[in-house]
């Protein structure tokens, strides 16, 4: 998915595309620890950014809107060291031109490892923007 980008480079796969939600997963290995050992916040928030803005992509017209960045928060709630961390995205709203998503990251065993909000900005089309499908 996505190569040559950071979301390859973390290792970033969506698992699952509910009507409800998307669900995202990434290795806390030596791509995504800091020097402590363990999941760095920045790698958490990639992962959230990243599963919002593929939720946003799917629920805009492909054709005439692509997603973007606007704003991101994270609350980091629990150190990890291994394994995987496992992302949920769910909409708060998602409106014509602002969707605000909520993002639940947990790991293997369900505790909770940060809580982000992101708010992307749907926009029209009207240049050769890199969607993901046209990295895939």
């Amino acid at each position: 998915m996505a190569p040559g980008t950071l979301i390859e480079n973390l290792g970033i796969e969506i698992v699952e595309i509910r009507d409800d939600a998307l669900v995202g997963r990434m290795p806390v290995d030596h791509r995504s620890v800091q020097p402590a050992g363990v999941l760095h916040g920045g790698a958490s928030v990639a992962l959230a950014e990243t599963l919002a803005s593929w939720a946003g992509y799917l629920a805009v017209d492909r054709e005439r809107f692509h997603v973007v960045g606007m704003e991101i928060n994270a609350n980091h709630l629990r150190p990890i060291s291994s394994g995987w961390v496992i992302g949920t995205v769910t909409a708060i709203n998602v409106g014509r031109r602002v969707h605000v998503w909520e993002i639940r990251i947990a790991d293997e065993a369900g505790r909770l490892v940060c809580v982000s909000r992101c708010t992307l900005a749907v926009i029209e089309q009207r240049s050769t923007y890199a969607t993901p499908d046209a990295r895939a």
